[in-house]
């Protein structure tokens, strides 16, 4: 009688390793080699991931906090009024100027700040610089101030220095060093750059607007940067239209020309000395580091014929017009800093290119921005106050 043929392979769960596929090549409980029966189940017939939505072969910047979108308060927005722009009230001279400081550090400062007519003249004024550059494209002849222009140029340097600083080889990958030294030069030359456009007469005000000018490119011991050091940026620029410095005629040239440079001085630091988001939401955010861009680049976009909410996904439309509209090119920016699905990386910013015109994405992320920035104590703890922004 013939000897059955002995099996030199077991039935066995076979072991894990990192080269073992997902699923098992064994399709059912019985053995593809022999036909016996094994002693695992069969595998799920189709893998984890679902087609649609695959594992993400990017490394986010930072891995949100939390594992589900913070939408508790998202109602509330969605029921909030628009704000509305306002007319900046400018100071009477002579003046006493401050030294601003921090104020904000409970839910109940937030809610005395955001009731305060400092808060709502604020707004007003980041609404008003959005209704400016509204159907316009950056390219769009505007008018452009000599006090502009000294800004433009003052922005134009922080960028020179970049290239005069560069980073230094450490093992850290985050918060390059040599950011520190790029930053330091600001703070020492910060009155001499303002000294390149403010008028005899106002020169007092240094005191008070030179420490929202350093806190509006980053901290230089976090070596971070978030909305709440653009948030800076634009409070700087509140308080020129505050002295009168800037006027409601130079709007237009503060987003298409100051605030466009502005942008291209932080994405080269962010870049070149990669810097830490500061507080962002991670993953559940708009973007690791702005807002406002998107707010003016949406108002950029309404009533346009052909550009939708959904034409970011078009990369014909990104490549052909990021040049000219902020929030196109925002998004271009953050496809080439994040690698994988934009749903998956950017999943609020997915969900906005569902929304019909951009008429309601601007209102909507003004509305957001109130309740996401200037509500929140995380961020506006740093926020300064002082006699050009009262507390």
């Amino acid at each position: 009688m013939e000897k059955p043929q002995e099996h030199n392979h077991n039935h066995e769960d076979p072991p894990i390793s990192s080269t073992t596929p997902y699923p098992p090549t064994c399709t059912s409980s019985t053995c593809v080699k022999c036909g016996g029966p094994t002693s695992f189940p069969p595998p799920p017939t189709r893998s984890p991931w679902s087609e649609i939505s695959p594992p993400p072969n990017y490394r986010p910047i930072r891995s949100p906090a939390i594992n589900v979108p913070p939408n508790t308060n998202s109602q509330a927005i969605m029921l909030a009024p628009v704000p509305q722009s306002q007319k900046i009230s400018t100071i009477s001279l002579p003046h006493t100027f401050q030294s601003p400081s921090k104020k904000i550090q409970s839910p109940d400062d937030i809610r005395q700040f955001v009731n305060s007519d400092s808060s709502k003249n604020f707004l007003g004024f980041i609404v008003a610089l959005s209704e400016s550059i509204r159907s316009q494209k950056i390219s769009d002849s505007c008018h452009e101030s000599t006090t502009l222009k000294k800004i433009l140029s003052i922005i134009k340097t922080l960028i020179q220095w970049i290239e005069e600083i560069p980073p230094v080889q450490q093992s850290a990958r985050y918060g390059n060093i040599s950011y520190r030294t790029w930053h330091n030069r600001l703070v020492e030359n910060s009155e001499n750059l303002m000294l390149q456009f403010l008028p005899d007469h106002l020169r007092s005000s240094m005191v008070e607007i030179v420490p929202y000018f350093t806190d509006s490119f980053g901290n230089s011991s976090r070596i971070d940067y978030g909305t709440g050091h653009e948030t800076n940026f634009a409070a700087w620029l509140y308080c020129l239209a505050r002295m009168g410095i800037v006027e409601e005629v130079d709007y237009q040239a503060i987003v298409s020309r100051v605030f466009v440079k502005y942008i291209e001085l932080m994405r080269k630091l962010q870049l070149v000395y990669n810097l830490e988001p500061a507080g962002s939401h991670g993953v559940w955010g708009l973007d690791d580091y702005h807002f406002l861009p998107f707010i003016f680049g949406s108002s950029q976009l309404i009533d346009h014929k052909y550009m939708k909410p959904k034409s970011i996904h078009n990369e014909d439309i990104l490549e052909n017009f990021s040049n000219e509209y902020m929030y196109l090119s925002c998004i271009v920016f953050i496809k080439k800093v994040k690698k994988g699905l934009f749903a998956e990386h950017s999943p609020l910013l997915d969900d906005i290119s569902g929304v019909p015109n951009w008429n309601k994405v601007n209102s909507g992320l003004l509305k957001m921005y109130r309740a996401e920035v200037l509500e929140k104590v995380p961020i506006m703890q740093h926020f300064l106050f002082g006699s050009l922004i009262k507390w």
